[in-house]
């Protein structure tokens, strides 16, 4: 779940930092585990003079849990309170805990290729190249078989 004001198309310098929220599932094959699966989407970055390589770091999550009458054996302790939708399709708003875990890396960090500045004419006149010629050619089949009647 991702609030509405959320662009994915937006490049990386004219974004905020955003919350998602990621239901998990019962994992068929264990009792007690969940699973979630999450799209990452990377962001346009500015093309660099040298390297063609970007960093990113992605943090680790927050878990959080709702308890309540389903998971009486769970612990539940108000460790660090919440608020959150209750469910994927729901409205309504309930107080979740914040569970701690081992994490596995501290963070995350990707390497993304950018591109570099050095190509920024290149790729402007060949992108304006296609562009004119795609044009062209759909102006001129539209002319050669359309049918207009005024």
């Amino acid at each position: 779940m991702v609030s509405e004001s959320f662009n994915i198309e937006a490049p990386d310098y004219l974004s905020k930092e955003s919350e998602v929220l990621i239901y998990a599932r019962q994992d068929a094959q264990c009792i007690d585990c969940f699973q979630a699966f999450l799209p990452v989407h990377y962001r346009y970055h500015r093309p660099h003079r040298k390297d063609g390589d970007t960093l990113i770091v992605v943090n680790n999550p927050d878990l959080l849990m709702y308890c309540d009458q389903e998971f009486p054996v769970l612990k539940c302790w108000a460790q660090s309170e919440v608020a959150a939708p209750c469910a994927l399709k729901s409205e309504a708003i309930c107080r979740w805990n914040s569970m701690q875990y081992k994490s596995i890396l501290k963070n995350l960090t990707l390497q993304v290729p950018v591109g570099l500045t050095i190509h920024t004419s290149l790729v402007c006149s060949v992108t304006l190249l296609i562009t004119i010629l795609c044009s062209t050619l759909i102006l001129v089949a539209v002319f050669k078989y359309g049918h207009f009647s005024l």
